[in-house]
């Protein structure tokens, strides 16, 4: 059967089992409509936001919306949980606790790289950090837990 015709946690697996882990981004449809993509790399997932003036929630700065920024975040822990963790089903976010440090600039892409902390039989923990332009310069930073089973 192709994989399209899977449901989707199987075709989550499936793209798991190969390594094909921007596919599993591109399969939730908030990542195209806020432009947020997945590159792979020697450290890791990286999810960037790319500029579109469809995110900018405050003009006179120009800065993005905070929820956008919270997508962001949640979006690259997800990703992480699915890339470090075995899964019996789709992680379920339990809480996120964002910290908005500054604001994000509209007119640049920005930047965010999860990092596993623990994994537990039923709980992963997941901290996120964000950036634009300096990676130890953060506009953003969030602590999730995922219910695993």
């Amino acid at each position: 059967m192709p994989i399209n015709q899977l449901p989707l946690f199987e075709q989550i697996i499936e793209l798991k089992n190969s390594g094909r882990f921007v596919e599993i981004n591109q399969l939730i449809p908030y990542t195209s409509f806020v432009k947020l993509e997945l590159q792979e790399g020697d450290e890791g997932l990286l999810t960037i936001l790319r500029q579109t003036d469809s995110n900018i929630g405050n003009t006179k700065i120009p800065a993005v919306h905070g929820g956008v920024v919270g997508g962001l975040l949640e979006q690259a822990a997800v990703m992480e949980v699915i890339y470090r963790c075995d899964m019996m089903r789709f992680p379920k976010i339990i809480n996120i606790s964002v910290d908005y440090l500054r604001p994000v600039n509209a007119l640049k892409d920005t930047y965010a790289r999860a990092m596993l902390i623990k994994q537990g039989r039923s709980v992963s923990n997941v901290r996120v950090e964000a950036w634009q332009d300096d990676s130890k310069r953060l506009v953003a930073a969030a602590h999730a837990h995922f219910l695993m089973k």
